[in-house]
């Protein structure tokens, strides 16, 4: 089946009566008279795609995190490790707060145009409070408790962006030792594992940085050296997270495989303009053969995947890349996940005051649909029928490329 599009004056192709860029132009008459019926077909194969939107290059910057502003609990004084992290910037200025979760001057929507600026020069520190772990079934059996959440980059299809304010910078929990020690108990009450899952097949995974970038944490204080130390000791654990920053201090922490680390990678087009601030796709490409021979178990995410006109082509590139990159030992143990992209109309709307760009990829109505979310949010993702079809192609080109490289899940 086909469906109908029409090329604007704009140069895109929009479905029924507005271009999903420009939302109205339709009713300009320039673009009324030019419009001229196309055919889109669910393969997204088209002889004469539009052209691609100018590429900003908002790349990973020297310095990616200089607090110059720290927002932090009373309580945090009292542990060795808020101690640390407040010694090691000593020029910045100190705000009290009642709460991490709860910080007013966070709240200001003028914020929304320094987002970057407050990723950059701002850090909450804070007590976790609760030590729940939640079912996950997907990256881990588990979600843990978090060390910390907020991330100083800046990828536009986030959601912890739309958390804790305007940017939602990263916040440090320094009770770090109440998370191993929780860790360490939910593990010792589960015991073995014993049916193995897509999962793994051995271990009880935990997801250690479910709203951050532990590679990023780690360049401020020490809790992921302390995450990956605790999980040597807890014989049927392991810990786990994604990661788009390549941070090499992590090289000397000595995991013995008991930490994986994701590597989320996609075609370098699209990041560039979606990926601010992140480490450039062949700097985390390069790094794999090193972590596997640090002794990190190290899987990758294709996520997230991103439909557009070029996405064919892009994609058979990446695994290429990827493929002529990866060492026999990296091969053997390499497994990935494939999650496409899901976004939000809040998200969207606070995108548009400071990256307007990156909603020229991610917000697409003309194939997108609204659909309610385990959590509860009103989010958009693909349109079903469609998405079904590209997914199995992106896994026929995955296979035809790396045939040995296992999908642990994908949707």
């Amino acid at each position: 089946m086909a469906y109908p599009l029409r090329r604007l004056a704009c140069g895109i192709l929009a479905a029924k009566r507005s271009c999903w860029r420009h939302p109205g132009c339709c009713s300009r008459p320039s673009c009324k008279d030019v419009c001229q019926p196309v055919t889109f077909l669910p393969s997204l194969d088209m002889a004469a795609p539009p052209p691609a939107p100018h590429i900003v290059d908002m790349a990973l910057p020297r310095t990616l995190i200089d607090p110059k502003l720290i927002y932090l609990e009373p309580a945090v004084r009292e542990y060795p490790r808020g101690r640390e992290v407040l010694a090691r910037f000593p020029d910045a200025e100190l705000v009290e707060v009642a709460s991490h979760w709860r910080i007013p001057q966070l709240a200001d929507p003028a914020l929304a145009e320094n987002w970057l600026r407050v990723k950059r020069e701002t850090l909450v520190l804070g007590v976790k409070k609760g030590m729940a772990m939640r079912p996950n079934g997907r990256s881990a059996d588990f979600i843990a408790p978090s060390s910390s959440n907020g991330c100083a980059m800046a990828c536009a299809y986030c959601y912890v962006g739309r958390r804790k304010g305007y940017a939602n910078p990263i916040s440090v929990f320094v009770n770090v030792d109440d998370v191993t020690r929780a860790l360490a108990r939910h593990a010792a009450r589960l015991g073995p594992k014993i049916e193995p899952n897509t999962i793994d097949p051995v271990d009880w995974v935990y997801d250690l940085g479910e709203n951050g970038d532990l590679s990023v944490d780690a360049s401020l204080s020490d809790n992921v050296r302390d995450l990956v130390a605790a999980f040597r000791d807890i014989p049927n654990a392991k810990g786990s997270f994604a990661t788009k920053y390549v941070n090499r201090d992590l090289l000397d922490y000595d995991p013995q495989g008991r930490t994986r680390i994701r590597f989320s990678l996609m075609p370098d087009t699209i990041a560039k303009v979606v990926d601010v601030r992140t480490s450039p796709m062949s700097e985390r490409i390069a790094a794999i053969n090193d972590f596997v021979a640090a002794g990190y178990e190290v899987h990758v995410n294709f996520s997230p995947v991103i439909v557009h006109e070029s996405w064919e082509a892009e994609w058979k590139a990446l695994f290429a890349e990827l493929d002529a990159a990866l060492s026999r030992a990296a091969r053997a143990q390499l497994k990935c996940e494939v999650i496409f992209l899901t976004h939000n109309e809040g998200l969207h709307d606070l995108n548009l005051q400071w990256h307007p760009r990156a909603e020229e990829w991610l917000w697409r109505p003309d194939i997108q649909e609204a659909k309610w979310s385990q959590s509860g949010m009103r989010n958009l993702r693909y349109k079903a029928n469609w998405k079904r079809q590209w997914l199995d192609r992106f896994l026929g080109w995955l296979k035809e490329a790396m045939p040995y490289c296992q999908v642990r899940y994908a949707f």
